[in-house]
């Protein structure tokens, strides 16, 4: 199952929790805003995207198939 992950940037407040969850997956970008650096989430990162995703306090993570 390829699932993507994506970040509506506009919205993100650079709180880290989605690096700490799933760093195989999102990163700090230069300007302190979460960035998605992979095309696919790694299929056992997959379950750690989602956490991060239902974990975002502002719902600026996307990840779906």
């Amino acid at each position: 199952m390829d699932m993507k992950a994506m970040i509506d940037r506009e919205g993100c407040i650079g709180c880290e929790l989605c690096t700490s969850l799933c760093p195989e997956v999102f990163r700090m970008a230069d300007d302190g805003l979460a960035e998605v650096y992979t095309d696919l989430v790694p299929e056992e990162a997959e379950d750690a995207a989602i956490e991060a995703q239902e974990s975002c306090p502002v719902s600026v993570i996307t990840v779906e198939e």
